[in-house]
């Protein structure tokens, strides 16, 4: 497992992640590598977890306002039955920049928590089966781990499938 911070620079983005940790009551569990870890895949072979035990938070865009999927690594998310099973307008992918805007943080390093303002979440309850979930920590370099039932609380999400 890679230390909390290998030398990296400090990040505000991070450190507002980390804020966002223990303003919520949790631990900071927020590592910081040298290399990216940007996608699931990368995430989980630094890491030294199963793909699935990474919680993609995803934003994506419905009627004009962010929305915030937290999907397993190893799931494809499904919109458009996500927006048929939850009574939503039509969910488009969100551009860079929009993601940026919303969440504060760039794709391939959106952490859960430190948004600007909360989002309308929704938490894949695949995600349950890992007693350990890691998470994007506000950069391409950062990741936070936390059991599933602090995911759901600390994001009030509400849990569905998102295949």
């Amino acid at each position: 497992m890679p230390s909390v911070n290998q030398g990296n620079p400090v990040n505000p983005v991070v450190e507002n992640v980390r804020s966002a940790l223990l303003a919520a009551g949790l631990a900071d569990t927020v590592v910081v590598v040298p290399d990216s870890v940007a996608t699931a895949a990368t995430a989980a072979a630094v890491l030294g977890c199963h793909v699935g035990a990474i919680a993609n938070s995803l934003i994506f865009e419905c009627a004009g306002e962010p929305l915030l999927i937290l999907a397993s690594g190893a799931a494809k998310v499904n919109v458009k039955k996500l927006a048929q099973e939850h009574g939503l307008p039509k969910i488009n992918r969100a551009g860079p920049e929009f993601v940026l805007a919303h969440a504060g943080q760039p794709v391939g390093g959106v952490a859960p928590l430190g948004h600007p303002r909360p989002i309308r979440a929704f938490l894949d309850t695949e995600l349950a089966q890992y007693p350990v979930l890691w998470a994007g920590a506000g950069s391409h370099q950062a990741m936070l781990s936390m059991a599933y039932p602090a995911l759901l609380e600390v994001t009030g999400a509400t849990e569905t499938a998102v295949r």
